[in-house]
């Protein structure tokens, strides 16, 4: 993973540095600020590799930017870009009179060679997460891309949230994001789908639905594992789908969906366990959707290795296998 942040440079040559390096080289933008603000300008930036993608995180201090025709011709790239704007709302203008707010949270698609000039909202700074993609014809199944300029999904839509949840994903640990390299593959081709780009009777759209379902249906269970009583049902009704179709979601994963849930909460536990010592073991176990204290004790046991209270002293490790099948503790 490649890191960088102003704050090991001179005030003066923060921004820069920022706008010659990481604006114009990196990203092949270009990016204006008011002179007076320069001295205070703060910017932090991460990449990793995930398949031939590139996934980058940055927050800094809010300034225009603009991928312009100079631009494209001086920093061309065949290339996708997929981001989520986690904070900094502001204004997307992609020519022609076009143009559109981009709220927090939403999700911006496009061609990375389509000019465009965004301006943002607010002076309290940003935070967003790219994912640039190189195109090929299988990639995008043939569909003609050259031509869609960066656009916010459709904020409501199911395409989206499917496509929301394995991007969320992703970002949840960014050290880890070279594992997903398929969900890239799929994220891609759910949001052709979205802006009318591919046809939705493809064999390689029924698997992008299918683990856009599967993330989606993981990110319920990871918001909602504190209720003890979250049923299936009530999973399936919120995604759309029957609940033969959201069992048939944890097939191939070798876990069904009750073992998978118990699995987000002992991992939840694990992390609240070393990471709130002021809190005590069962309120902890009751907060991770545990109706039972013998229960919880007996499951964290036989897949740790530890009581609760153990696990309290060392840290949870960076990747945790809890949910493996080599753990006939999630068998409930």
């Amino acid at each position: 993973m490649l890191t960088f942040s102003t704050d090991a440079l001179r005030p003066q040559d923060r921004f820069e540095h920022w706008c010659d390096v990481r604006g114009r080289s990196l990203f092949g933008v270009t990016i204006e600020l008011e002179r007076d603000k320069r001295p205070d300008f703060r910017g932090h930036f991460s990449a990793t590799p995930v398949g031939d993608a590139v996934l980058a995180e940055m927050s800094a201090s809010s300034y225009r930017v603009s991928r312009t025709s100079s631009d494209i011709t001086r920093v061309p790239s065949n290339s996708l870009q997929l981001a989520w704007q986690v904070r900094g709302p502001g204004r997307l203008n992609i020519g022609r009179d076009r143009v559109q707010f981009v709220r927090n949270g939403d999700l911006v698609f496009g061609h990375s060679n389509r000019p465009y000039f965004s301006t943002p909202e607010r002076t309290d700074g940003f935070h967003f997460f790219s994912l640039k993609i190189p195109v090929t014809s299988e990639l995008v199944l043939g569909a003609r891309i050259e031509d869609a300029p960066p656009v916010a999904l459709a904020r409501d839509a199911r395409l989206t949230r499917l496509v929301g949840a394995m991007f969320r994903a992703m970002t949840r640990d960014p050290a880890q994001a070279g594992q997903f390299a398929d969900e890239v593959t799929h994220m891609v081709r759910l949001a052709l789908l979205a802006r009318g780009r591919l046809r939705p009777r493809q064999d390689e759209i029924r698997a992008a639905l299918h683990a856009g379902y599967l993330h989606a249906a993981r990110e319920i269970l990871l918001r909602d594992l504190h209720r003890a009583a979250l049923m299936p049902a009530a999973v399936a009704t919120e995604l759309g789908i029957s609940l033969r179709q959201l069992h048939a979601l944890f097939e191939p994963t070798g876990l069904s969906f009750a073992r998978t849930l118990t699995a987000t909460r002992l991992r939840e536990a694990r992390r609240l366990l070393y990471g709130m010592q002021e809190r005590g073991i069962d309120e902890i176990a009751f907060a991770c959707g545990f109706a039972s204290i013998a229960t919880f004790y007996r499951v964290f046991r036989a897949t740790y290795g530890m009581t609760p209270g153990d696990a309290r002293r060392i840290p949870p490790p960076e990747r945790d296998d809890v949910s493996s099948n080599r753990h006939p503790a999630l068998a409930l």
